[in-house]
């Protein structure tokens, strides 16, 4: 009886660690997102393999694992994005707002027949 348990669990081949981790590498580290299919069926997989062999307990903890692992990459992914973003909009704003500020204090230290002049 134990023999044939063990014949229905499907074996985890060194194929499909490599499919899913060659799947991760396009998605996570290049960024193509086109080969996402492809990690979520891989992924899909090897996570069914897995999970015959192992406890509901070791299971749980391993699935916890994998998705602590997926929150550090995205927030590190988009984290770079998020500090151009505000570089740009504070640094241009700033910058603009000085801009203005020596601008209109250019104009009040000028007497308003120079203005005049100027504008014609």
């Amino acid at each position: 009886m134990e023999q044939q348990l063990e014949q229905q669990l499907e074996k985890i081949l060194p194929e499909d660690l490599a499919r899913t981790f060659e799947s991760a590498y396009h998605v996570l580290v290049q960024g193509n997102h086109d080969h996402m299919d492809d990690l979520l069926k891989h992924g899909g997989t090897l996570l069914k393999k897995a999970a015959q062999r192992l406890t509901p307990t070791q299971l749980i903890l391993g699935i916890a694992a994998i998705a602590a692992v997926a929150v550090v990459v995205v927030n590190q992914a988009s984290q770079p994005d998020q500090e151009e973003e505000d570089d740009k909009t504070s640094a241009e704003a700033l910058k603009e707002d000085r801009a203005k500020k020596a601008a209109d204090a250019h104009k009040k230290d000028q007497p308003k027949s120079a203005q005049e002049h100027q504008g014609h």
